[in-house]
């Protein structure tokens, strides 16, 4: 039996990066994955949603070229070509990682994992044989998937999961998307540029609920221009397939017919199937249970990613993933969650950091907000990108900043710079005191953190 001193059991954006740092850390290390290297992030998710976007906004500003003076003709779009520039996208970065993997002298372990017990894990490979590998310390990492749910009778051909949207290779005449976050609005935005005639409903008041509203408002104001219907406040009754098309019906009666359903709501934890339930790990509701040192309530045994339940994001895994490791490795790590950067690819885009406006609210905090307009931006108007602000959130009385919301062109680029600010907890002055390039996009965060106290330059400023 091999020995380890860390093993990882999924190898996602959590799993492979938890087992590179290892590695750097002078451990023995092995990634045990039943699937694909680099997890649902990377091969169904984050990157190849990505891949579509980029298709879906070089169209988007193929049909406004000749704004720019750019006559390019008759203008069409091939779906099979986008997603066969997708899958190699994807192809590409699932070499890289088992490069990396390689480099560094993890073993990666292809097969099903099971834990039989402390330190020690049974692989199932795909050939059938078995292999058992010893560790002093096991990371679970085996993320999550679209929740199936029973009512919308998803078959993986007309009512989709994001997984099957991925692979269309025809644009669907009609598509109506269940569920307003984030992963409805994407895909909204996606098939809708693509000719799609595309429907969402959601349950809540609102799309994209976790936002503030003047937020959400910017992009149900696009969807109205680019022609995306959106219901709010209305319930899924059922869905039917049948042979023209799929059938939804809603709890007020109403019914909808389209060629496509994408049912965007809910993931499933993949912590059935791994041994928990023998070794005695602690789980909520399918979620592993954990501290905020990644350990469960089982000594040796950690767990990291979507599995956890925590935040359903790339990036929060792979931090999971390293201060696992660390704690595994007898040093003193924690999760820290104030400073998580989020971004929402719709068009324009959305990025958030720290806290919204309406959390401040909730919490009894008062703040001072600063907001500044795209349209007032040299380089924004240049790029004929005027939709959307900023918005810094910052204490009054301290001046540090707790948060920001951006909405508009790459909004998800801005926000590594207030997402500094935020996990170290700076003024709104170390912002403002900072030069800023010009003419430039981050122009526009320090115009709205100089807009907190009424003196953005480049806006008329509330009255002292």
């Amino acid at each position: 039996m091999k020995e380890f001193d860390i093993v990882v059991v999924g190898a996602g954006p959590g799993g492979y990066v938890a087992a590179i740092r290892a590695a750097q850390m002078g451990a023995k290390a092995a990634v045990i994955e039943k699937k694909k290297v680099g997890g649902t992030c990377l091969n169904w998710g984050c990157i190849p949603t990505k891949a579509l976007y980029y298709s879906s906004l070089t169209l988007s500003a193929a049909r406004k070229a000749s704004d720019f003076g750019v006559n390019v003709g008759d203008i069409s779009f091939d779906l099979t070509k986008a997603v066969e520039r997708k899958d190699e996208v994807v192809k590409k970065l699932v070499g890289g990682v088992e490069q990396l993997l390689k480099g560094n002298g993890v073993e990666l372990i292809r097969g099903d994992g099971f834990i039989e017990g402390a330190g020690k894990v049974r692989v199932t490979k795909f050939d059938g044989t078995v292999e058992e590998v010893g560790a002093r310390a096991i990371i679970i990492a085996t993320g999550s998937e679209p929740a199936m749910i029973p009512a919308f009778n998803i078959d993986g051909k007309s009512v989709l999961t994001s997984t099957e949207m991925l692979s269309l290779k025809k644009v669907p005449e009609s598509l109506l998307v269940i569920g307003g976050g984030v992963m409805g609005c994407e895909f909204a935005t996606i098939f809708s540029t693509f000719g799609s005639k595309v429907m969402i409903v959601e349950l809540l008041s609102t799309i994209l609920s976790t936002e503030d509203k003047m937020v959400s408002r910017v992009i149900m104001k696009r969807f109205k221009e680019t022609g995306v219907n959106v219901l709010t406040e209305v319930s899924v009754d059922r869905v039917i397939v049948e042979e023209r098309g799929v059938k939804t019906v809603l709890k007020d009666g109403r019914e909808f017919l389209t060629e496509k359903v994408l049912v965007s709501i809910g993931r499933s934890f993949n912590s059935a199937g791994v041994g928990l339930e023998g070794v005695g790990v602690a789980l909520d509701s399918g979620k592993i249970v954990v501290n905020e040192k990644m350990e469960t309530n089982v000594k040796g045994i950690y767990a990291i990613g979507d599995v956890t339940g925590k935040m359903l994001l790339a990036h929060v895994a792979s931090v999971q993933g390293i201060v696992a490791v660390n704690n595994a490795l007898g040093k003193n790590a924690a999760m820290d969650y104030s400073a998580v950067p989020a971004g929402i690819f719709t068009d324009p885009e959305i990025a958030s950091v720290g806290l919204r406006e309406k959390d401040a609210a909730d919490l009894g905090i008062e703040v001072a907000v600063g907001r500044f307009p795209y349209a007032a931006s040299g380089k924004a108007l240049g790029m004929g990108e005027t939709e959307g602000f900023a918005q810094i959130i910052a204490e009054k009385g301290t001046d540090k900043v707790l948060g920001c919301s951006i909405v508009g062109a790459h909004a998800t680029d801005l926000l590594g710079e207030v997402t500094l600010a935020v996990k170290s907890g700076a003024k709104v002055k170390d912002i403002t005191e900072t030069i800023h390039a010009h003419p430039t996009l981050p122009e526009i965060v320090l115009e709205a953190a100089e807009d907190v106290h009424g003196v953005a330059i480049h806006k008329i400023g509330r009255k002292r």
